[in-house]
């Protein structure tokens, strides 16, 4: 029995547990974290790569289609807000963070559209092609990097209504505010009739089709959104945690780190972004602590490194078979069960544990 929706297809419960969590990100974290490196090297990366994982899960997890080029759609989003702040710095950093996101999106149509012939893996290696041909663009033509020599430039600062961004805590709330917004704007299209359209696809698309959904428009719908997404995560990644613009940052290995988010996470849910994208950010840390507290640094970096990726691979293999819907099924379990045994027992239950 669903709860029903008070504003837009949010149920009361959904407005708690965002108030809750909006608490959370903006007063309890900046009291308890004190730490610039928590904020620089954990939040805010987990923030941005959450939202381009919310963006694969849209078109990977709700529209069914296998693609994988993310970082690819992220360096579109990076470079183009760079290039929006260098040459319009009169419009407003929000409008060009959007701006640099429709770009991103216009990638994604183009890229998208080899979906309406191909699928499964023949549309993995077409979507793929984007990764390489936006990274080849922006090296190709200098004008991208404003014709810097050295291939590393930097990012400008965030500025919003004149109050410059610069501090970890302030560029981390900066993020938090977007991957909130965009987040609920997510949650609101996968419930609603874009994204019935998409699971429709997914799970059979000639029904779909025959049932009056256009395949075109809601196959390239899937991939604008999601690359909207991939490309503003990328332009947050860049301006907040690298804050330098290069190409090589968004490399294919960026694009499976996003894919092994979004399988580990759960296929289909929007908390298994979020979930999907701590777990591969805080297991190498945890991994790496080991090897030099426990191991005292006996254990080689190489080392550590081959076990993350074993372990990545062996837990997906795992989570395809027995769980294909991830971690966040198995956090939803948890707290299901969590809250069976905390509710009060009625009087017909009492009497039964009574009568064993």
């Amino acid at each position: 029995m669903t709860s029903k929706p008070v504003f837009m297809s949010f149920s009361k419960g959904d407005i708690i547990n965002l108030i809750v969590m909006m608490g959370i990100g903006l007063a309890v974290i900046p009291l308890v974290v004190q730490s610039d490196y928590w904020y620089s090297s954990i939040l805010i990366p987990w923030l941005c790569l959450s939202l381009a994982a919310v963006g694969q899960q849209i078109v990977m997890g709700y529209a069914g289609q296998l693609a994988l080029g993310a970082a690819g759609f992220m360096a579109a989003g990076a470079f183009a807000l760079f290039n929006l702040e260098l040459r319009l710095p009169y419009i407003p950093f929000p409008v060009n963070l959007m701006l640099s996101g429709l770009v991103a999106a216009a990638f994604g149509v183009l890229f998208g559209l080899p979906s309406l012939r191909v699928r499964g893996i023949y549309l993995m290696v077409a979507t793929l092609a984007s990764q390489f041909f936006i990274i080849w663009m922006i090296d190709k033509f200098g004008w991208f990097k404003n014709y810097d020599t050295s291939g590393i430039i930097t990012a400008q600062d965030i500025v919003i209504f004149g109050k410059p961004f610069t501090s970890p805590l302030e560029m981390y709330l900066v993020v938090l505010v977007v991957v909130t917004v965009l987040t609920i704007l997510a949650i609101n299209m996968t419930r609603g009739s874009p994204g019935r359209n998409w699971m429709a696809v997914r799970d059979m698309d000639i029904a779909a089709e025959s049932m009056g959904i256009s395949l075109l428009r809601t196959k390239l719908q899937a991939f604008a959104i999601s690359a909207f997404f991939c490309g503003v995560a990328g332009a947050l990644f860049a301006f907040t945690y690298l804050k330098s613009m290069e190409p090589v940052a968004f490399d294919i290995k960026l694009s499976f780190r996003i894919l092994f988010m979004v399988i580990l996470g759960g296929l289909g849910t929007i908390s298994g972004a979020f979930i999907g994208a701590a777990f591969i950010l805080l297991f190498p840390v945890v991994l790496n602590t080991l090897g030099n507290e426990v191991f005292h640094g006996m254990v080689d970096a190489t080392i550590i490194s081959s076990i993350e990726l074993v372990v990545f691979g062996v837990l997906i293999i795992v989570f395809m078979i027995y769980e294909p819907l991830g971690m966040a099924k198995l956090w939803e379990n948890l707290t299901q069960k969590f809250r069976v045994s905390s509710a009060p027992k009625t009087k017909a239950q009492l009497g039964r544990k009574q009568e064993t």
